[in-house]
């Protein structure tokens, strides 16, 4: 009788601990599936890249995430300025959403409730930490500081600095005495990738997958480059011969159709020689291969560590950027090379790999693919939609729009006021008002001017195309 009961006991307990191993493999499988998201962003980027077509840039690692990824060949951002466009993307909101029109305002002063995107990594678990530019500070001032950062969004944060902050006696100007942020200005820095800025960062973030490899990680690594000053070491000028920096040619009638304020660099090209703007465009396109190179660190290291069966790669910029088209420089403009960005997403077991994707997309539409990639269940406020099912199958349906803004202050008496300029992208066209379409309206065919020339929007051929997109764009606020 007793050896029955023990036997039975013994049975009893054996099934316990079965379950109990069953339950403790269940609980630990979760976490030990969980995918790590390496999460990179560049500042000022345009679509300028070998992967993108560009016969001239030479951006190898970027290309070679792309062949092991997805390249959005159509992604727009919803402004073209640093402030406003990051607190979008990191927000999943629209900037009439978060209230920044600028590079000023902190986004939780009008969302103060938003979980952002490595928030919500944070709060399921991961570890989260941020190296260098994510949200917005200014540069080159604010390199180094934490600026308009959000504490709560991360566990660690590392704020890079280096030479090429105290080597700013050096670097040549267009406009000496107002500063290198936002103008063109440019230097070939001696010295190797490790002592500029985003080369400290690349090593910083380096170390932090090393540490953090074995597990959940949500790391962020923001790029400076190549936002001007265009600063790189020389051997990086070196690719761009001046010869062979060929300068948009556009009509000569060229701004003759387009609305003042969509004109935001007066005179054209600043007033500068062709010599200077080639001269700038070496210097932007030389920044933006040394970034390459900094992003081929963390790719390494992926790599290296074993890592790339398990981590989401994300590669983007905040915006686009003009190098001269009709005449303009930099950002914050609402053409093409302005609101286009480049987006190319990697994750494991993707069924698309190397494939590229026409669909329109957005950079508000980050946050819930991320989410949706990693099964994490993403507020229900977001205004965009996951590409999860394009990065399986860039043929299926996308979506109909993508919307930009900007905002352009001017003077009301001795108060300062603004109006925004709106616009959207479909398949075919673009259209965009300013203030409201007081100030102008352009329409553009990209099926017939993808360098958006001929402004259609007073002909009588396109007013049908005119008041369907008005009825598109209003319908996107």
């Amino acid at each position: 009788m007793h050896r029955i009961v023990a036997r039975a006991l013994s049975r009893v307990a054996l099934l316990a601990s079965s379950l109990f191993l069953a339950s403790s493999t269940a609980a630990a499988e979760p976490a030990s599936a969980k995918l790590n998201v390496l999460f990179i962003a560049s500042d000022d980027l345009n679509n300028r890249l070998a992967c993108y077509g560009d016969p001239l840039v030479q951006s190898p690692n970027i290309d070679r995430l792309a062949k092991r990824g997805m390249r959005f060949d159509r992604a727009y951002c919803q402004f073209p300025l640093c402030n406003p466009s990051r607190a979008s993307f990191l927000t999943g909101l629209r900037p009439d959403t978060t209230g920044v029109l600028e590079n000023a305002t902190h986004f939780r002063k009008n969302v103060p409730d938003a979980v952002t995107l490595p928030e919500l990594f944070r709060k399921n678990g991961y570890f989260v930490a941020r190296v260098g530019k994510l949200f917005h500070y200014g540069v080159p001032a604010g390199i180094g500081t934490s600026g308009l950062d959000d504490p709560q969004s991360w566990q660690e944060i590392v704020n890079p600095r280096g030479r090429d902050r105290d080597d700013e006696d050096k670097i040549f100007t267009i406009r000496p005495g107002s500063g290198f942020g936002a103008t063109l200005s440019w230097l070939a820095a001696e010295g190797t990738d490790d002592e500029q800025t985003d080369g400290r960062g690349a090593d910083a973030a380096v170390r932090l997958l090393e540490q953090h490899r074995d597990e959940p990680f949500f790391l962020a690594v923001g790029f400076y480059r190549p936002h001007t000053p265009y600063v790189s070491p020389k051997r990086y000028f070196g690719l761009y011969p001046l010869d062979k920096i060929m300068l948009p040619r556009e009509p000569s009638d060229d701004r003759d159709d387009i609305p003042a304020p969509a004109l935001t660099v007066k005179p054209p090209h600043y007033g500068i020689s062709e010599e200077l703007q080639r001269q700038a465009t070496e210097a932007y396109f030389a920044s933006i291969t040394f970034m390459d190179a900094q992003v081929g660190k963390l790719l390494d290291a992926v790599d290296r560590l074993g890592l790339a069966d398990k981590t989401v790669i994300v590669f983007l910029s905040d915006h686009g950027y003009h190098l001269g088209e009709h005449g303009l420089w930099q950002k914050q403009s609402l053409f093409e090379q302005s609101a286009r960005v480049p987006l190319v997403i990697a994750a494991p077991g993707m069924k698309a790999k190397g494939q590229v994707c026409e669909r329109l997309a957005e950079l508000v539409d980050v946050y819930p693919t991320v989410a949706d990639l990693c099964g994490l269940t993403a507020p229900a406020n977001l205004a965009g939609r996951s590409l999860k099912p394009l990065v399986d199958d860039p043929s299926q349906p996308g979506k109909g729009a993508a919307f930009t803004q900007v905002r352009r202050v001017e003077k009301q008496g001795e108060k300062e006021g603004y109006f925004l300029g709106r616009s959207v992208r479909t398949d075919r066209w673009r259209y965009t008002e300013w203030d409201e379409g007081r100030r102008g309206i352009e329409l553009y065919d990209h099926q017939k001017d993808p360098q958006e020339i001929h402004n259609l929007a007073s002909e009588p051929a396109a007013a049908d195309t005119v008041k369907q997109l008005q009825t598109v764009l209003h319908g996107g606020k």
